[in-house]
């Protein structure tokens, strides 16, 4: 890609240009953010009970003393060989943010289909220290990524949950497909590199170029 090489009075002039259409996404992004916290709430009735390292957790026990909570969809079917990149790239993000997230009320959760046996050894391999419990068995991933989910997404999602103090729980917000780029960090890192997001590849998605961090 070419590129004009301009003196630094001209690139100063240029960015200025940039930075008015930088503020007006920013003032978008914001008005778009209350308009998602805005939406109808539906609350949850029917009973989840998952599996976790320690047994058996309810959804109420997933917000491990907090009202809000953030979950995870994460790819990974009973039996499944190889985990998901993409969904391993976003919990990768989480690392370094549980305890800010904790901080401020939100708890943080990865759910999964596949029994819990199979995700320990998944986690322990990446060294998550993130709250990961199994679906197999209840309808929690049928119910808040196949149902709900447009057409043509896979399994990959992301949902918000509140729980009042009565213990009454609901449904915020749901996320799924390209939605969940807003919660990968680095692909605003890349987007501002010259080359961009090398999504350019058969796929055109992040599985063009991303790996596990593992194997590297």
């Amino acid at each position: 890609m070419q590129h004009p090489v301009v003196p630094r009075s001209d690139w100063l002039t240029a960015r200025e240009r940039l930075l008015v259409r930088e503020k007006t996404l920013t003032r978008a992004r914001d008005a778009l953010a209350e308009e998602q916290r805005s939406l109808p709430w539906m609350r949850i009735d029917k009973d989840y009970v998952f599996e976790g390292t320690d047994g058996p957790v309810s959804l109420g026990g997933l917000f491990q003393g907090r009202d809000q909570l953030f979950i995870k969809n994460f790819m990974l079917s009973p039996g499944q060989q190889h985990q998901c990149v993409g969904c391993s790239l976003e919990v990768d993000h989480m690392a370094g943010l549980l305890e800010h997230l904790a901080g401020n009320g939100v708890s943080y959760a990865v759910v999964a289909p596949a029994p819990i046996a199979e995700i320990e050894i998944i986690r322990n391999r990446m060294n998550w220290k993130v709250n990961w419990v199994s679906s197999y068995g209840n309808d929690f991933t049928r119910d808040f990524v196949l149902d709900l989910a447009p057409p043509n997404v896979d399994g990959s999602g992301n949902n918000v949950f509140y729980k009042d103090e009565a213990g009454n729980i609901f449904h915020t917000y749901a996320s799924y497909g390209r939605g969940g780029e807003d919660f990968l960090g680095i692909y605003r890192i890349l987007d501002l590199m010259p080359k961009g997001r090398n999504e350019n590849g058969p796929n055109h998605n992040l599985t063009d170029w991303v790996k596990l961090r593992t194997e590297y």
